[in-house]
């Protein structure tokens, strides 16, 4: 699903920000990275995402080279993504349902399927009942679920997420982890940045750990096959 081979970011100024990265997530897999600040994490995630471009080597989702990938295609390459920040990056104008639906709207979907999707999304997290409130009037923990609903309600096949318990406390950070871990189960691949390392190994899921821009663990199934390129 994802491979990176041999990738490098360096930032304007000289900040080396990863150094030649080469790691591979399959499809359907489930893994979390870990590292300090400044470690490269949400770097790593931009690059998937395209909100950044490699200074070297070469990136590909699901078979696609993302290097040859031009700007103009960038948003059909992100309708198979869904992306989740620590910071909700919600509009607090609108109701919880016209956030969650925000992406089905910029993809044109009719109102229809919109209103179907929007819906199943909140039920997944468990704001079905919250969909005409303000997301100012929830809690921190709720707003985070609506940003994961917003994330979900195209079915993406990638789901990416920076830091997203990074605010709350240890219960309800579970709950969210908990929450990927079901997407997942259903085929989703997902990849989460987090430095709860306690919370990770007990999700019992693969860890990548970076340090200072390259990889110093990757606990991802080892698959010979791919590592021939066969």
């Amino acid at each position: 699903m994802i491979h990176f081979d041999n990738i490098s970011k360096r930032y304007p100024g000289g900040h080396d920000a990863l150094s030649q990265i080469s790691l591979r997530l399959e499809k359907g897999q489930m893994a979390f990275l870990t590292g300090h600040s400044g470690a490269g994490k949400s770097t790593l995630l931009k690059l998937i995402a395209m909100i950044e471009r490699p200074t070297r080597g070469q990136i590909f989702l699901d078979g696609v080279n993302l290097n040859n990938i031009g700007n103009r295609k960038i948003p059909y390459i992100r309708r198979n993504i869904g992306i989740i920040f620590q910071n909700h990056h919600l509009l607090y104008d609108r109701p919880v349902f016209d956030n969650v639906a925000m992406p089905l709207i910029i993809q044109g979907y009719r109102r229809q399927e919109i209103h179907k999707r929007v819906r199943a999304a909140l039920n997944q997290v468990g704001l079905l009942s919250k969909e005409k409130v303000y997301p100012i009037t929830l809690s921190g923990g709720e707003q985070q679920r609506v940003g994961i609903a917003r994330a979900i309600v195209h079915k993406p096949l990638l789901l990416l997420a920076d830091e997203p318990t990074g605010n709350l406390d240890p219960e309800l950070s579970r709950e969210i982890m908990q929450l990927f871990s079901r997407f997942n189960q259903v085929g989703t691949t997902v990849l989460i940045a987090s430095h709860n390392i306690e919370l990770i190994k007990e999700m019992g899921t693969p860890m990548i750990s970076l340090q200072d821009g390259r990889v110093s663990h990757n606990g991802l199934p080892f698959n010979a096959n791919r590592a021939r390129g066969l």
